[in-house]
């Protein structure tokens, strides 16, 4: 049976369990149950708190998991990504007192506060800098005024936090992390992890585009055909009038408004949007 962590509380909880219901597998009820067996489809999801995910993976102890990116990379542990699942987004940045002007190369030798040394000294190798990182568990951005470090790596949304602690951003982002499938390096995928994830990517797929139909004379349509491309190749069907067709095409679900007032521009009508609640593509 195939055996999958999810997080057992925090951002990514919810939204994870909200996913796997949508791809059709069977879920908790009570946030107390740890263990839950979905007999139908063949799998034991572990409800684990999600730094702790990335290592039973790793470990092979669990056949995959969803965690997220920075949790993964922060792990060390031997698991590697699959899938990204497009929610549980978040930013990574370095921040330092707003006094002065920093760039990276002012790192070196300082002392960086985080609650992500893993995702950190990772980092710092590949700039090939040497700097001490301070591990904390949480409101790191005390940490410079309290004399613990001298800058901070940490989690960005707005910047207002950091701004009322005298702190900047500088730098490109240390990473961008976001919800992932993950698995063990170098192991071989099962057919049900494989099912798994065909389920998963078929709703992150319908969650990010929308079916759009419309009428339009021949004589427009290679224009309009340019504005809606589809995954593919846009559906073209006949209409009873001889000089019009009917066109069916997936669109991003962002661009709908402006996709459809394009369409009007060049002589489509009778749009139409629809929801895609599940799809294999």
């Amino acid at each position: 049976m195939l055996r999958i962590a999810v997080a057992n509380k925090g951002s990514l909880s919810d939204a994870s369990i909200s996913i796997l219901q949508e791809a059709g597998y069977k879920q908790r009820s009570d946030s107390r149950d740890l263990v839950l067996v979905d007999n139908q489809n063949n799998v034991e999801f572990y409800y684990l708190r999600p730094r702790d995910i990335a290592i039973y993976v790793g470990s092979g102890e669990l056949e995959a998991g969803i965690t997220g990116r920075d949790l993964l990379i922060d792990s060390g542990a031997r698991a590697t990504e699959l899938l990204a699942l497009d929610f549980g987004s978040s930013t990574f940045r370095f921040a330092a007192p707003n006094n002065r002007t920093w760039s990276l190369a002012d790192i070196a030798g300082k002392r960086i506060a985080t609650a992500y040394p893993g995702l950190v000294a990772s980092h710092l190798r590949t700039l090939a800098i040497s700097a001490e990182v301070v591990r904390l568990d949480g409101a790191v951005e005390s940490s410079v005024r309290l004399g613990v470090a001298d800058l901070i790596a940490d989690v960005v949304s707005t910047g207002n936090t950091l701004r009322q602690a005298g702190l900047e951003i500088f730098a490109e982002p240390i990473l961008t992390s976001e919800a992932i499938v993950i698995c063990r390096k170098e192991s071989k995928i099962p057919n049900d992890l494989d099912v798994l994830i065909r389920r998963l990517q078929g709703v992150v797929t319908a969650r990010r585009y929308v079916l759009l139909d419309y009428d339009i004379e021949k004589k427009n349509l290679d224009s309009a055909c340019i504005i809606t491309p589809g995954l593919e190749s846009p559906t073209i069907s006949p209409l009873q009038k001889p000089d019009w067709v009917a066109v069916r095409a997936m669109v991003l679900r962002a661009d709908t408004n402006r996709v459809m007032d394009e369409l009007w521009s060049v002589g489509a009508r009778g749009i139409l949007v629809t929801d895609i609640h599940a799809c294999r593509l």
